[in-house]
Formats: structure tokens, C-alpha cells, sequence
């Protein structure tokens, strides 16, 4: 017998078994629902009920002679996957597993299903868009940045395998001020072609054209606060120059030409922040010259970032260009249909949207998770200079989305709470609740590495291309010291796999709330909690089915009797389990948790019970099947999170 879901089977098992016997002995009892627990000790079974410490209260009955009456008259000739049910710990009712058979339909069903096995698909399919990385085309992306795509990817991949169409969409932020400082500093340089990686060329030229341009601007902020005797706001300024004239320095040191090239050009305009201002503001308006300067060096970067995320085997179905927005009119349209609704109104210069009336009028404050007592803050949509602020494209953006999907999930940083939040209320205010309702805020935390403070307007950053660099490095340098046998080629191949696959794992594994500790040691760990350690199992697997040379096709499950056998086989069944509240509660940290145990448990059963030298050839046999088992779900899990399972190492 095969099942997509083994351990939900069995639990189905227990639930219809359980309510079954409290229907007969309780006909006027109601049960809504039976929920179970796994117990933290094989001694107490595979799943345990603690029903009867409710129906104590009410049946006015001491929840363990409940239990003893159930567990008497359960119906023993409706067992097929338990082997027997017992009272505990003063009213707990504990299901034990029929080992023998639950280790057959397990490792049958992941053997047979193979790549398929543990993607339970969903009864209800949606269209489902997932924005992610969204990184602004300015400069190479960082390690701070590179959590966004490998937690999308990750998502994507697991709501593809639960069944659902997914669009993958990257939104091209071109639109800004730091877009027009990027393209004032490339045009002043006379459009050159890149001398290297194309975002990397542009990082730099955007680093020194902004620390000149704020240069600049705080001189004058200087002046004019001596002009009128301002002494705090001389105090102010005068630190942050002397903050940025150091940056200067660091930055003349390290491009001495470039630095000098771009301080003498920008010096000859008078203004350069008039003129950055202007640029944006005719780039936002469609003209030109403006769209072919800024358009040009915004896909100048993308060929960068498309390199970069390329080698990540992170792709998109979609690059979404925010000017777009701006020149087909759907900002305008969004901004005259908000215009209308009683929640706008300009305040000072600026049109502002009041979210705080929109969600007391609309009674939101549970469905947003609001505290009773806070307010939300109003939301600029037009500053006084009549160009547009990020939120007010994105609720054009968002529109657009679901005009194409029936869920759409933003990968944004928790630091986006307060936008992403605004933008929900917009949506009810403009009459689409429903979209409102299905716009998902994907939150998470932030990268950080010991001792560096990163800043990309300063320059002071670590490149996800030299992290990648580097874990590919080091994992030639590992992977040459356990398998000095193997050739060069094929050392650079499985360093490829495990470098990537380490960086990728490290950005993963942590829960998207908390930050990620990012160490090298932590990161390309081959004895515990990495990807190279979950890739070692994984080559180890396959390993000892090469030595095995043989496929057995009727093993004798009954004979795995060890307890760790039977541990591995539960963790194997619990797979689909896991699979489904990944893709429910869109945690792909559990994936990685899961299969770092199951590598973990792997290895112990590795270094303690003999596989092709077991006591007897129908003993070996069954453990051979139960290795295959392993090596499937190791790599159909790093599939998930975008990680590739070698099969030597």
C-alpha cells in the first residue's frame, strides 16, 4: 500500500478510531475537533490525545477512567496502522505504530513516489505572484540583501510543489532620487561602458557621485546656519560633513582617477541637487532624454543582478518597471479615485491619505492585528514639489498584480511594516478589501556580520558576489582535503553546488522574524546545521548504494527493529507533514530545520548500524531500502530551498 502521507494516514487512523468508540460510548457528547500531540518519548507512543481532560469537565468524571473506558472499548479489528493504544500520565490516551507496516507503506511510498514524494498537492489551486529582491538598481547586491531572494525562491518553490501556479516578479525600483543621483554621476563620466561586472562599475560611480553631492549639500546647510547664527544646527551639520569627508577619503584611496574625475566634473555645476531633483522629476514624467539616461544605466545594473541571481539559480517570470506605472497613467488613475474618497486631503503642501479614519471607519483593527490604542500614521501620496512617494506607485503596483494573480506575496524587510501596512488600508479604502485580504507582507529580519556596519550609500558593503566567491573558495579547499582523489574539474563542480548551496541554506534557516548571524563557520560547517553537512549526508547516502551495487525490490521491513530505524522511518513519514505547514504558514525555515535533523539522525545510524555488512542479507536489504529512503527526502527537501544534492563529495 503507498501513501503521500504516511504519518497523516496513521493520525487519520487514531482520529477515526478514537471518535468512533466516543460516539458509542457518549452518543450526545459533541467533538468538534481531535487534536494530537507527538510525544517528545518513544515510550508514550507515536501520538497521544488529551481529550479526556476535557470531556472530565464535562462528563463530571476523572479524566483517567474516561480514558481506561475509550481505550476498553476501542474497536481493535479497525486497526491497520496502529499496533496498540494505552492510558497515561493520569488521563493521555498514547497510539503506538504498527512498525512493520508503517515501515513498508513509508519506505515503499517514498521509494515509488521518488522525486514526488512529500509534495502533497492542494485541493484548492490560486494564482499566486511572489515579488521578491526588488533591490533598487544602484550598486551590486549586498549579503544584507541577498536574504530577500533565497527566502522568495524558497516560497516560490514550495507553493509550485503544493500545487499552485506561481509568478516569481522582481519590481524595478527606478524611480527616485537615488536613481537620478546614479544617472547624473554616469552621464557627468560621459556614459562610459563598463570595466567590470556591470552593477559593480555603477556601485561605484553612485557611491562617489552621492558622497559629493551630500558633500556639497551639508556645506551650504553649513553656511547658512552660520549665516543666522544657528549654533545647534551648525554643531549638526558640521559632524555630519566631517562624517562624509572621511567616507571621501576612503573612497579617493581606493578609486583615486574615478574619485577625482567625478569631483572635478560635479564641481562645475553650481547645483548639482537642483539638477539630480530635475532629472527625476522629467524622469517621472516621461521625458526623453531622462528615460533613455536613467532607463539605460537601471538596465545596465539589471544585467548585474541577473548574473548574480542566475548562478543562485534564482529566476523571474516577470520585471516589473516602476516608471511603467508612472508613464502609462496608473499612479495618476490611483491618485484621482483616492482624491475622491473622504480620506485625502492636502496638509501643508503635500496630499495626505488619513489610514487612521479609513481603519476606524472600516472597523479593521483585528483583521490588520492592531493594537486597540495605536494609530497609523497618515500616508504622503504627492510631495510639494508634485512628484509621487514609493507607497503611492505601490498601490498602483499592487493593483496591476492582481490583476494577473488571486494572492500576491511581497518579500519585504520587517523595516517596510509600516508601508506595507498603509498600502492594506489603501486597498479598503479604494473599494478592494478582497485583494486587501489576500496581499501577504512577507517579513524578515536582518543579515548581519559580526563587526561590519554596512551602508550601500557609503559604499561599505559585502557583495553577494564576493560571498558566493568566497564559500565557493572555501568549499574547494574542503572538499580537496576529504577527496584529494577526485579531479579538479570535478572538486570546482561539487565546490560550486556546496558554496551556493551554504550561502543559500544559512539565509534560509533562520526563522524570517529573527536576524541571521552570518559566520563562516557557522555558514560552511560540515559537521552540523549547514547545507554542506545536509549535502555530505546526502553523498554519503549515495555512497553506500553504490558499495551496495543493488536495488533490493521486496525488502523485509518487519526486520527494522532498531530504534533509531525506526526514528529515521517516522521522520520520513513525517516529510509531507512538514511540507504542508511550510507551504500553509509560508516557513521554509521548517523545511531546513527538518532536514537537518533528518541528516543529523542519518549520520547517527550510519556510525552505529552496518548497511552492507548487517548480520544477515534480508537484514542489509531492508537497510539499503531504508538509506534510498533518506537520500530521497534529503534532496527532494534542499530541492524546496533551492539547494542541490550531490551525489559525491
Amino acid at each position: 500500500m503507498l501513501s503521500k502521507n504516511p504519518f497523516a494516514d496513521f493520525r487519520s487512523e487514531c482520529k477515526t478510531c478514537l471518535r468512533r468508540v466516543i460516539q458509542d460510548l457518549f452518543p450526545d457528547m459533541q467533538v468538534e475537533r481531535l487534536a494530537f500531540e507527538k510525544p517528545a518519548n518513544p515510550e508514550f507512543g507515536q501520538l497521544a490525545s488529551s481529550l479526556c481532560f476535557e470531556l472530565a469537565k464535562q462528563l463530571g468524571q476523572k479524566p483517567i477512567a474516561i480514558a481506561e473506558q475509550l481505550v476498553e472499548a476501542l474497536d481493535r479489528s479497525q486497526f491497520s496502522l496502529i499496533e496498540r493504544v494505552e492510558t497515561a500520565g493520569g488521563g493521555y490516551i498514547n497510539f503506538y505504530v504498527d512498525f512493520p507496516k508503517f515501515s513498508a507503506m513509508t519506505l515503499d511510498s517514498v521509494r515509488h513516489l521518488d522525486d514526488e514524494y512529500g509534495f502533497v498537492k492542494t485541493d484548492s489551486t490560486s494564482k499566486i505572484i511572489v515579488e521578491h529582491t526588488s533591490a533598487n538598481p544602484l550598486h551590486p547586491m549586498h549579503i544584507g540583501q541577498a536574504r530577500n531572494p533565497m527566502l522568495g525562491d524558497a516560497i516560490a518553490r514550495i507553493l509550485e510543489a503544493r500545487g499552485h501556479t506561481v509568478y516569481r516578479h522582481f519590481y524595478v525600483d527606478d524611480i527616485g532620487r537615488q536613481s537620478a543621483v546614479l544617472a547624473y554621476g554616469y552621464k557627468k563620466l560621459g556614459k562610459p561602458k563598463p570595466d567590470a561586472k556591470p552593477d559593480h562599475f555603477l556601485g561605484t560611480i553612485y557611491t562617489i557621485t552621492s558622497c559629493i553631492v551630500e558633500i556639497n549639500r551639508l556645506k551650504d546647510k553649513v553656511k547658512q546656519a552660520k549665516e543666522v547664527s544657528a549654533s545647534e544646527e551648525i554643531l549638526k551639520f558640521t559632524q555630519e560633513l566631517d562624517d562624509w569627508v572621511s567616507v571621501a577619503a576612503e573612497l579617493r584611496e581606493k578609486y583615486p582617477e574615478l574619485f577625482e574625475r567625478l569631483l572635478e566634473e560635479i564641481g562645475e555645476d553650481e547645483d548639482s541637487e537642483r539638477l539630480i531633483n530635475q532629472l527625476n522629476k522629467s524622469y517621472e514624467a516621461g521625458n526623453e532624454k531622462a528615460r533613455g539616461l536613467i532607463r539605460g544605466v537601471s538596465e545596465l545594473c539589471l544585467q548585474g543582478f541577473k548574473e548574480t541571481l542566475s548562478r543562485m539559480e534564482v529566476h523571474y517570470d516577470s520585471w516589473d518597471w516602476e516608471s511603467e506605472l508612472m508613464w502609462n497613467g496608473r499612479v495618476e488613475q490611483v491618485l484621482d479615485r483616492l482624491k475622491k474618497t473622504p480620506y485625502v486631503s492636502p496638509i501643508g503642501g503635500v496630499l495626505e491619505f488619513d489610514a487612521e479614519k479609513v481603519v476606524k471607519e472600516f472597523d479593521l483593527k483585528e483583521e490588520l492585528g492592531l493594537r486597540e490604542q495605536y494609530q497609523v500614521p497618515s500616508l504622503t501620496l504627492i510631495r510639494s514639489d508634485g512628484t509621487t512617494l514609493y507607497p503611492t506607485r505601490d498601490i498602483a503596483y499592487t493593483l496591476w498584480k492582481f490583476e494577473q494573480a488571486e494572492k500576491v506575496i511581497n518579500v519585504v524587510g520587517m523595516d517596510q511594516k509600516l508601508p506595507q501596512l498603509q498600502l492594506k488600508i489603501a486597498l479598503h479604502a479604494l473599494g478592494y478589501s478582497n485583494y486587501a485580504q489576500n496581499l501577504v507582507h512577507f517579513a524578515y529580519n536582518l543579515v548581519n556580520l559580526p563587526g561590519y556596519r554596512m551602508s550601500s550609500r557609503r559604499g561599505r558593503y559585502i557583495t553577494l558576489d564576493e560571498t558566493i566567491n568566497e564559500a565557493v573558495k572555501r568549499a574547494f579547499e574542503e572538499v580537496s582535503k576529504r577527496s584529494p582523489h577526485l579531479t579538479k574539474e570535478e572538486k570546482e563542480r561539487i565546490a560550486d553546488l556546496v558554496g551556493m548551496g551554504a550561502v543559500r541554506y544559512a539565509l534560509v534557516e533562520v526563522d524570517p522574524s529573527k536576524p541571521v548571524l552570518f559566520t563562516w563557520e557557522r555558514v560552511l560547517n560540515f559537521e552540523t546545521n549547514s547545507a554542506p553537512y545536509i549535502q555530505y549526508s546526502h553523498a554519503r547516502a549515495c555512497s553506500i548504494l553504490k558499495k551496495a551495487a543493488r536495488k533490493p525490490e521486496k525488502p523485509v521491513y518487519k526486520l527494522l527493529k532498531e530504534e533509531l530505524e525506526q526514528e529515521i522511518t517516522l521522520i520520513l513519514a513525517s516529510f509531507p507533514d512538514v511540507f504542508v505547514e511550510a507551504a500553509r504558514f509560508l516557513k521554509p525555515n521548517i523545511v531546513a530545520d527538518f532536514v537537518n535533523n533528518l541528516a543529523d539522525r542519518f549520520n547517527t545510524f550510519y556510525n552505529a548500524l552496518p548497511v552492507i555488512k548487517a548480520e544477515s542479507q534480508g537484514l542489509s536489504d531492508a537497510r539499503i531500502a531504508l538509506v534510498d529512503a533518506v537520500r530521497i527526502v534529503l534532496r527532494n527537501c534542499l530541492s524546496l530551498i533551492g539547494i542541490v544534492a550531490p551525489e559525491r563529495m
